[in-house]
């Protein structure tokens, strides 16, 4: 089982950064992969990437291509999200959530963080 906790959210200008880090317990972290998602009031939940277990391997939504990366660091148990040249529009709850990596479907995720650009 992983439990997952994000953190690093926050109210930051438009064009500005900020990093998430969503850290794990448990002792299979390692065989996950990781994704982030965001939603919005009023919006259905986007998956904006995924990151395999090894870290060798990502991809992105394209809303949020070229601007967002993702990285982890199983030593550390922690999956980062690099955000930079933010937008009032990604203003929304950020999850990571883990999947198994033969699976289909995330099965273990955080409560979420807030994260709020302004204009």
């Amino acid at each position: 089982q992983v439990q997952l906790v994000e953190s690093g959210g926050g109210l930051v200008q438009a064009g500005g950064s900020l990093r998430l880090a969503c850290a794990a317990s448990g002792r299979t972290f390692s065989s996950y992969f990781i994704g982030w998602f965001r939603q919005a009031p009023g919006k259905e939940r986007e998956l904006l990437g995924t990151i395999s277990t090894g870290g060798g391997n990502t991809d992105y939504a394209d809303s949020v291509k070229g601007r967002f990366t993702i990285s982890r660091d199983n030593a550390k148990n922690t999956v980062y999200l690099q955000m930079n040249s933010l937008k009032p529009e990604d203003t929304a709850v950020y999850s990571c959530a883990a999947r198994w990596y033969s699976g289909r479907d995330y099965v273990y995720w955080g409560q979420g963080t807030q994260v709020t650009v302004s204009s």
